[in-house]
């Protein structure tokens, strides 16, 4: 799709958002939208992925001189709670920090599985709804989570990258060496060449310990990255640990 923008709004509830998009979509303007009312709504039917939100996408229409250009091409607009953006935001942590892209459905299969695990008790627990797994019994659902969890220590990793966030200065590389005991040490590089090296000699020496390297190519985007992703991780962080059994 050729958009000329997307547009993402974040709600604090599924009736805050519902009833939103109920108005916006009684509003008059000349925009045209091209999808059924519930073709895009990922809330009442999830992805097998485990995303949930809703999606409009809107055909522009504009008569001035200079924007006439564009008429035709298409805007989308996403609606989420804060419980589905939080769970977003950690699939792209996730995509940031490792080799896998659950959000595209490549690398480890296993990140996928334990974050559409992790939409499905989220939707449970704070929104009344299901997920991707609607016949799960709840037990079960929890187990299957914390045994990938074990497997990959997903929250480990991001609970220590959002305390990293605090830690990592302007330099563009960062090794995170998480400790069995599950502490945290951050070791920066400022050229990528160094930061590899020391990476390959530490996988060497302690092949026990879980080591991620996280690099950017400028120092604004370590910023983004710590500072935005990394402390939004901090959301679904707190929601999934605040569920009983987890």
């Amino acid at each position: 799709m050729d958009d000329v923008a997307g547009c993402r709004l974040i709600f604090k509830s599924l009736g805050d958002l519902y009833a939103f998009r109920s108005s916006f979509l009684g509003a008059r303007f000349n925009h045209e939208r091209r999808n059924a009312l519930d073709k895009y709504d990922y809330i009442k039917s999830p992805r097998d992925t485990g995303y949930r939100g809703v999606h409009d996408v809107y055909e522009y229409d504009v008569k001035s001189e200079v924007g006439k250009q564009l008429a035709g091409l298409n805007l989308e607009i996403q609606y989420r709670s804060l419980v589905q953006h939080a769970w977003a935001t950690a699939v792209e942590v996730i995509g940031f920090i490792t080799e896998s892209q659950p959000k595209f459905r490549t690398g480890d299969k296993r990140y996928e599985q334990a974050m559409a695990l992790a939409s499905e008790v989220l939707a449970r627990a704070h929104e009344d709804m299901k997920g991707p797994f609607p016949d799960l019994p709840d037990r079960e659902l929890v187990a299957k989570f914390l045994a990938l969890d074990g497997e990959l220590g997903l929250l480990r990793t991001l609970r220590g990258l959002s305390a990293a966030s605090r830690t990592v200065s302007d330099k563009r590389n960062a090794i995170l060496i998480f400790s069995q005991s599950g502490e945290l040490e951050v070791r920066e590089f400022r050229d990528s060449p160094d930061a590899l090296r020391e990476l390959f000699e530490l996988e060497k020496q302690l092949p026990e310990l879980d080591i991620v390297l996280v690099r950017a190519d400028t120092s604004d985007e370590v910023r983004i990255a710590f500072r935005n992703y990394f402390s939004d991780a901090r959301d679904f962080i707190q929601l999934l640990t605040s569920v009983r059994l987890i």
